[in-house]
């Protein structure tokens, strides 16, 4: 599974898009750099793109498999279940020379076995307790960049919202205006919360 394979043009990216094997790609928004190469990738392995209904439908038009579904939905793809949940955020996608609104952004909760909560880009917002509440993740993946997502203050407040047992920082150090500190996240993070601040380097993986 991939989430936001913005791989072509990402200075950071560890891989190209023609060496990348995967069945799922899921996309939270339309932005350029979550967008990325979805669509290529898809049309390439035959994998089945999970998004909201709106991106779903303009990816459907270049011939990728796809499954677009709404807020609150669940699909099961694969023997993978994925539940889309609510982000603070924007969407859009330029094609043409133009920009459309690509409705509401998302996060994703997606349970293979072990249930995984990767927020896309958000601000911190109360309902992520609710999101802890219902989904129990095993690992939350959060935005730390600032300045378009929330910053590793936001960030470390929300770990303590969702209560996860790792968490992973994401978004940030890709461009000069989100090079956020990650081990000031992990700082904040281990005053309030238990959970296992794990930052990774591209390329770097972990099994949980």
């Amino acid at each position: 599974m991939l989430i936001d394979p913005f791989l072509t043009g990402n200075p950071k990216a560890a891989i190209t898009p023609d060496k990348v094997d995967c069945d799922i790609v899921c996309v939270t928004h339309g932005h350029g750099d979550h967008l990325g190469d979805a669509a290529a990738i898809a049309k390439r392995t035959g994998a089945t793109v999970a998004s909201i209904l709106e991106i779903s439908n303009y990816l459907a038009k270049s011939g990728a498999k796809t499954v677009g579904f709404n807020v609150g939905g669940t699909a099961r793809v694969n023997e993978t279940s994925i539940t889309l949940v609510p982000a603070i955020h924007s969407s859009s996608i330029e094609s043409g020379g133009m920009e459309f609104s690509t409705a509401c952004p998302v996060g994703m909760v997606i349970d293979t076995g072990k249930p995984v909560y990767h927020a896309g880009d958000t601000s911190l917002f109360s309902d992520m307790k609710l999101i802890g509440d219902l989904f129990k993740p095993q690992v939350a993946m959060l935005p730390i960049g600032d300045f378009f997502t929330m910053g590793p203050v936001q960030a470390a407040a929300a770990v303590k919202l969702i209560r996860p047992k790792i968490v992973i920082p994401m978004h940030y150090g890709t461009f000069p205006v989100i090079d956020a500190d990650p081990k000031l996240f992990e700082s904040l993070t281990r005053k309030q919360s238990k959970a296992k601040v794990v930052i990774l380097k591209p390329g770097e993986s972990l099994e949980v």
